[in-house]
This record gives C-alpha cells, sequence and structure tokens, in this order.
C-alpha cells in the first residue's frame, strides 16, 4: 500500500472530490482526519473509511476561520500523534456573473474559502510536519487557474492565486523535506456542476453547455483521487511547486521525468515572452 499507516487531512471531505480522495488514500492505508462545514456528510465519509479497516475523524470545521483550521489539525495530531499528509480540497464557486453584478460580501467568502483556508490549514499543518522531518501537502485547484473564466472571477482568481502560492510555499519547503503540489481534477460532476446549471445564462453559454455534458456523462473524480494518491505518496519523490493535470499530464511517467520537470518551468504557473 502506498499511503500505509500516514494520517491525512482532507477538508472539504464530506462529497465530491473530498470523499473519492478520502477513500482512494483509506485503499491505500491511510486514516484520515475529514472537515467540512457540515458534519453529518463528513461523519458519513468517515463510516466509509471505517469499514474499509481504516481509522477516521469526522471534524466540523470552516477553514476560511482561523481558528477552526487550528482546531482540526490539532485534532488530527491528538487523535493520532501527526500529521503526513494535508489535501487541501474544499472549495466554493459562487457568485457566477459578471463581476460589476457580483455579491461583494459572497464574492470576498469565495477567495477566503478557497484560497484562505489553504493558507491557514498549511500554517497549521506545516510545524508538525517540520518536526516529523517530512510532509506532503496537496491542494486542489480548479477552472481559470490557468486561463480566463469568464463570470467565475471569485473563482478563478483564487484558484489561480492557489496555483502561485503552491509553487512559492513549493520552494519554502523544500529545505524541510515537505513537498506542495496541486492538482487540475479536470471536469467532474459535483455540487459545483449543479451550481452552473441553476445560474443558466449568467454562467455564459460555453460555461453551461459544458456543465449539462459534465452531468449527462456523470464524470467521477477517479483520475483525480488516484493522482492525489501518487502526491501523497514517496512515488512523487522530490516533485514540488507544481500544477498537474489528472487528465491531460502524463504524471505516471513523473518519477522518471523528475530532473527535466524540476529543472525547468513545466507545469507552472509561467509568463513566455515572444522573441524575434
Amino acid at each position: 500500500m502506498q499511503l500505509q499507516n500516514r494520517v491525512a487531512i482532507v477538508t472539504g471531505g464530506g462529497r465530491d472530490i473530498g470523499r473519492a480522495i478520502a477513500l482512494a488514500f483509506a485503499r491505500e492505508g491511510a486514516h484520515l482526519a475529514l472537515a467540512a462545514r457540515t458534519l453529518s456528510e463528513v461523519e458519513a465519509v468517515a463510516e466509509e473509511v471505517r469499514s474499509s479497516g481504516r481509522q477516521a475523524l469526522a471534524f466540523k470545521a470552516d477553514v476560511s476561520r482561523k481558528r477552526d483550521a487550528e482546531a482540526l489539525v490539532a485534532a488530527a495530531i491528538d487523535r493520532y500523534g501527526r500529521v503526513d499528509i494535508l489535501v487541501n480540497n474544499a472549495g466554493e464557486q459562487l457568485p457566477i456573473g459578471p463581476l460589476w453584478e457580483n455579491d461583494a460580501d459572497q464574492w470576498l467568502s469565495t477567495v477566503q474559502t478557497n484560497l484562505g483556508g489553504v493558507f491557514l490549514c498549511s500554517r497549521a499543518a506545516i510545524p508538525a510536519m517540520m518536526n516529523q522531518g517530512k510532509g506532503k501537502i496537496v491542494n486542489l485547484s480548479g477552472g481559470g487557474a490557468t486561463a480566463p473564466r469568464t463570470y467565475f472571477t471569485a473563482y478563478a482568481a483564487s484558484k489561480a492565486a492557489l496555483v502561485r502560492l503552491t509553487e512559492t510555499l513549493g520552494e519554502e519547503l523544500k529545505p524541510f523535506n515537505i513537498q506542495v503540489n496541486a492538482v487540475a481534477p479536470g471536469a467532474v460532476y459535483t455540487k459545483m456542476t449543479e451550481q452552473v446549471l441553476a445560474a443558466g445564462s449568467n454562467a455564459g453559454e460555453k460555461a453551461l453547455k459544458e456543465a449539462q455534458r459534465i452531468k449527462e456523462e456523470q464524470r467521477t473524480p477517479d483520475a483525480a483521487a488516484e493522482l492525489a494518491v501518487f502526491l501523497a505518496s514517496e512515488k512523487s519523490g522530490g516533485l514540488t511547486g507544481r500544477l498537474i493535470s489528472a487528465v491531460w499530464d502524463d504524471w505516471r511517467s513523473l518519477p522518471v521525468r523528475l530532473d527535466e520537470v524540476m529543472g525547468s518551468d513545466l507545469y507552472t504557473l509561467r509568463r513566455v515572452t515572444k522573441r524575434e
């Protein structure tokens, strides 16, 4: 098993991609601390983890709040004595529509969850990882991180910032043997898909059609969960500060391409200057 007896915190672990990652980690031998704002959802996933023979802690937390993020990490350490892996998956998408029509409080709340929550949970977990001499942080990116996503400014801006945070934190933590990477999960059917459909024309024709296709095809988060296992395991070696697509990147070959990747700007946000 790739994660035998490792301890992993998964935020947003009550449904969709978070649930898929939690169950994939459990199959690979990890013990889980699952957090979400809806306790009943994480309790249900925790029960699924326990039925597979692994331990699971269900914790109600809003990761955009410093107190909740610190309490989550403290609870995991109190239960298991360590934290090996942090998966920052909790996220929001609203508001949808033109920026000038967006509710300001809702817009800022999304940024605080998608970016601030990653900062707060990472800040809380890193000291324990430093004391252990190793750790893995896996951040969930999303649409808009590498290209504009019209009518989703809060979501797109926060996810782009999350990738640059991943790159920067990866560099900061190299001396401590802690790797930080981000996952682009691809188009997956989740609650966010239903939010796009509910937004109708406010989401824009392109996003609405894509959401309809995703729902019809019931696209699963399996590829994202498999990639998260890889990034949380020793197989990913010294890979850090990278954004990896679960769908489009040849990430299974990364162990043999590590020097090439880490010696270049592959899988990073970058500005390419055209030269005559």
